[in-house]
C-alpha cells in the first residue's frame, strides 16, 4: 500500500497543472466603400492558424470582393487573407469570422542543461530589423546586462528582468507602438510592441534567438468590441526544449493599471507569471518585422502584420484609425 501511495504521489508531482482555456468567435467587419471607387482597393488581414496553444476553426469570409485568397510571405511563412476590389466597385464589404480556442501557454520545466546553439540555424531570429539593431549601443547594453552569464537561459532571464525593471507603460503611445529600439533606449516607454522590441533586440544582441508573436486579445465577457485589443509578446529559443514565451510588456501594463511600484510583492508575482508563461486571453496572428506582403504592397515593407493593412491605389490607409479605415473586430463566447 505504501509503494502504491508513493507511486501515485510521484505521478501527481510529474503531471503539469491543467492549463486554463478560453474559446469564442471573432468577427472582423470591413467596409471600404467610402474610399475612392476609381482606384483598386486591396486588403491584407492576418490569418490565424492552429498550433499547440490554439485551435482555429470554421474560418469563413464573404463580401463583394473581386478576389480573395490566403497567401504567406516568403521570410516568415506568415499567412494572410488577401482581398481585392477592382476599380469601379462602389460597395466594398467583407465579413471574416473564425472560432478560436486558446490555452494558457506554459513552458517552465526547463532542462538542467541544454545543447550547444548553432547560430547558423537561427539567422532569422538573431538578425537586426529596420527598427531593432543588434550592434552598437544595443550590443554594449546587452553585454553589460548578461555579463557573467554563459547559458541561453540565464541570458534570456537577465534581459527579461532588466526589461521589466527599466521600461514603463506609456498609455499615450499610439496603437501598440512602433518598436523603434534606438529611440526607446533613450526613453524606454511605450506599449507592447515597444517593450517587446527592446527585449528582442537585446536578446538577439546577446546571441539568444528571439521572435515577436503578434496577436489580439480575446474578450472576457460574452460579447466585446476588441477592435483595438491587439497585443504582442516575445519568445526565445532554448535548444532541445523549444520556444519559451515571455511578456515583460504585460508586467508593465499591470503595474500601471494597479499603480504598483517595482518593489511591490505583487510585481514579483507578475514577473514570475510572465516568465515562461502567457495567459489564455490572446491568440497568435502572425510573426515577423519588415514584412513584404503577398501579393506585394506598394511602397516600403510593413513594420508588422498585427492590424489589417489596406491600400487604395498606392495610398496606405491608417490601420490605427478603424473608424475611418473602416473596420470592427468583435469577440463573442
Amino acid at each position: 500500500m505504501k509503494q502504491l501511495l508513493l507511486l501515485v504521489t510521484a505521478l501527481l508531482i510529474a503531471l503539469p497543472a491543467l492549463a486554463s482555456t478560453q474559446s469564442g468567435t471573432y468577427t472582423w467587419e470591413f467596409d471600404l466603400s467610402t474610399h475612392k471607387p476609381g482606384e483598386k482597393a486591396e486588403l491584407w488581414i492576418p490569418y490565424p492558424v492552429s498550433n499547440t496553444e490554439q485551435l482555429i476553426s470554421n474560418l469563413k469570409w464573404e463580401g463583394t470582393f473581386s478576389e480573395a485568397a490566403v497567401y504567406t510571405d516568403r521570410a516568415f511563412a506568415t499567412p494572410m487573407l488577401y482581398v481585392a476590389w477592382d476599380k469601379g466597385i462602389k460597395l466594398r464589404k467583407l465579413l471574416f469570422t473564425f472560432e478560436a480556442e486558446r490555452i494558457e501557454h506554459v513552458k517552465r520545466d526547463f532542462p538542467q542543461t541544454s545543447a550547444e546553439l548553432d547560430p547558423r540555424d537561427f539567422d532569422l531570429y538573431l538578425a537586426p530589423t529596420s527598427l531593432g539593431p543588434v550592434t552598437g549601443e544595443v550590443k554594449k547594453l546587452a553585454d553589460k546586462i548578461t555579463e557573467g552569464k554563459t547559458s541561453v537561459l540565464d541570458k534570456a532571464r537577465a534581459i527579461y528582468d532588466w526589461t521589466v525593471d527599466n521600461t514603463f507603460r506609456d498609455p499615450d503611445t499610439r496603437g501598440c507602438g512602433l518598436g523603434d529600439v534606438t529611440s526607446l533606449l533613450r526613453r524606454p516607454g511605450g506599449k507592447c510592441a515597444d517593450i517587446s522590441s527592446i527585449y528582442i533586440a537585446l536578446a538577439r544582441a546577446a546571441g539568444v534567438p528571439t521572435r515577436e508573436i503578434l496577436g489580439i486579445r480575446t474578450g472576457k465577457k460574452s460579447k466585446q468590441d476588441v477592435t483595438k485589443w491587439q497585443h504582442c509578446w516575445a519568445e526565445f529559443y532554448l535548444t532541445g526544449y523549444g520556444w519559451v514565451p515571455v511578456d515583460p510588456a504585460d508586467v508593465r501594463k499591470a503595474m500601471l493599471k494597479q499603480n504598483l511600484e517595482i518593489d511591490d510583492p505583487k510585481v514579483a508575482g507578475l514577473r514570475d507569471y510572465f516568465w515562461g508563461r502567457v495567459d489564455q486571453y490572446r491568440i497568435r496572428l502572425s510573426e515577423g518585422r519588415d514584412i513584404q506582403l503577398n501579393p506585394p504592397q506598394h511602397g516600403d515593407a510593413v513594420n508588422y502584420l498585427m492590424y489589417p493593412f489596406a491600400q487604395i491605389g498606392d495610398i496606405t490607409l491608417d490601420w490605427l484609425d478603424p473608424e475611418n479605415f473602416k473596420y470592427k473586430i468583435t469577440w463573442e463566447q
